[in-house]
């Protein structure tokens, strides 16, 4: 089951000058900030109520983060979802005829399990969902 929007992924190429733009936006110190080098990338996250804002550096230049940036710049890269049972979710949504960038779910910040549903089946939007261990 589907609970609630987690977070909004950002991508941006400088993880340091956009974290003092939005420190300054959300008036909050510098954020949490997490190495994934199975996504090859680093990430901030700014909480905000219930979901957060997550800011995206790739740390390759062949990672889906970098390849983004190079095709479509800085902005908004994502919508994490957040679920009671991913691979429920995943076999839910194989049945409505979504197809997913991968099935399988991956090791995520936080401890998370991830998955992410291809754009093409969600009208452009890259949607991630997120299980919490």
């Amino acid at each position: 089951m589907i609970k609630k929007i987690n977070h909004i992924g950002i991508a941006v190429k400088n993880i340091g000058l956009s974290s003092d733009l939005f420190s300054k936006l959300f008036e909050q110190p510098a954020p949490y900030t997490e190495s994934i080098p199975e996504q090859k990338a680093t990430i901030a996250f700014y909480p905000l109520d219930e979901s957060s804002i997550e800011l995206l550096e790739s740390t390759s230049a062949d990672s889906t983060i970098s390849k983004f940036i190079e095709k479509r710049g800085e902005g908004i890269h994502h919508i994490c979802l957040e679920v009671d049972d991913i691979n429920a979710e995943v076999m839910r949504l194989k049945k409505h005829g979504f197809q997913f960038v991968n099935e399988n779910p991956s090791d995520g910040s936080e401890g998370c399990l991830i998955v992410f549903l291809h754009p093409k089946s969600t009208n452009g939007v890259l949607i991630e969902l997120s299980q919490k261990m």
